[in-house]
């Protein structure tokens, strides 16, 4: 009798994910990039292990495109200096272990990338939860470009020496 509609379901998740990127700090909208990332590259193994190739495909992309377009051009390289260039040079090596991946249909390529995407991503939830850190973080300046955001300040690797050694 109340069947799900799914449209409705998907128009509120969607609404959901987007007041959620609106009221995030940079250094969460930082935070829900890698889960992204993250999912996508998880449901692609799954798609590995089915054989789905077009939807295996359809996730790497996904993931290459969130570090990319996301990640790797939120860097600031003048601000966060060196750590910035290492982070540039690490989004690089992972976009092109993902291509590798989906070529060679290697799931276990897709999982070093995983590994290195939530290494990263919790030094940057210890950067949240630290807000004195994020504060100064802040300062070093990743610049953000949302589909409604121009030039949002974020906090720069620079400040970050645990992730240097990722690099």
């Amino acid at each position: 009798m109340f069947g799900l509609n799914q449209q409705g379901v998907n128009g509120y998740a969607k609404i959901g994910v987007e007041t959620g990127v609106l009221a995030a700090s940079p250094v969460k909208l930082i935070v829900m990039l890698y889960d992204g990332a993250i999912a996508a590259s998880r449901s692609a193994i799954v798609h590995m292990q089915s054989q789905n190739i077009q939807q295996k495909g359809a996730m790497l992309t996904k993931a290459i495109i969130i570090i990319e377009n996301g990640l790797r051009l939120s860097l600031n390289k003048k601000a966060g200096g060196e750590i910035a260039e290492s982070l540039d040079a690490l989004y690089a090596y992972m976009s092109a272990r993902l291509t590798a991946a989906n070529v060679r249909n290697q799931p276990e390529i897709v999982q070093e990338v995983i590994k290195l995407l939530t290494e990263l991503k919790s030094s940057w939830e210890a950067i949240d939860q630290n807000k004195a850190v994020a504060q100064v973080v802040n300062q070093a300046g990743v610049n953000l470009a949302g589909a409604n955001q121009q030039n949002i300040s974020q906090p720069a690797a620079g400040v970050n020496r645990s992730l240097a050694y990722l690099a």
